[in-house]
């Protein structure tokens, strides 16, 4: 299961990277993303990302518009002890940014709610109670020219659907390039 995985998300990959050119304004990806992270109980997150801004520029003003990305990744988190002591999915999220403006330097903050995928219920002693997870977040972060840094909180829990809802917060570094 988790070489399908692995493989379906370098297929969609390599498909949304080559299906229009990157200087192509309309491609399907504009940047890539990789970040890294631990939960408070020190399991380590690992993602990639391919990321898609939205076009659309909202609440203009002297300060700064509000916008977004969507974002689809492959994640890893790494262990120390239970059942299963690692844990791999996907996630699509669609994530809306303030910016605030100042030229080439635009500091913003963002948040998001998205939909993932993983391989198994739970990772450590963490009952998730199901593979299908609801990824949340909040973030701050700067962009600068083609590059973007942030740093995020992001929750991961199956919204009380199934119990027990053992869900699991996460702090994350990212960089970001912008083709």
């Amino acid at each position: 299961m988790i070489k399908k995985l692995v493989l379906a998300f370098l297929l969609a990959s390599f498909q949304l990277l080559s299906a229009n050119s990157l200087e192509d304004k309309n491609s399907y990806v504009d940047a890539v993303t990789v970040s890294v992270g631990h939960s408070k109980d020190h399991i380590k997150i690992y993602r990639v990302g391919l990321r898609k801004d939205f076009d659309a520029k909202w609440l203009k003003s002297s300060i700064g518009y509000l916008s977004g990305y969507y974002e689809l990744s492959f994640n890893y988190w790494k262990g120390k002890k239970g059942v299963h002591k690692k844990n791999y999915g996907v996630a699509l999220s669609p994530v809306f940014n303030y910016y605030f403006d100042f030229g080439n330097v635009k500091p913003y903050l963002e948040g998001g709610i998205g939909v993932s995928l993983f391989r198994y219920n739970s990772i450590d002693h963490r009952n998730t109670s199901s593979k299908f997870l609801f990824e949340d977040r909040l973030g701050a972060g700067v962009r600068v020219g083609d590059f973007d840094f942030s740093f995020r909180y992001m929750h991961y829990s199956n919204a009380g659907i199934v119990e027990p809802n053992s869900g699991i917060d996460i702090f994350i570094g990212s960089i970001s390039y912008k083709f």
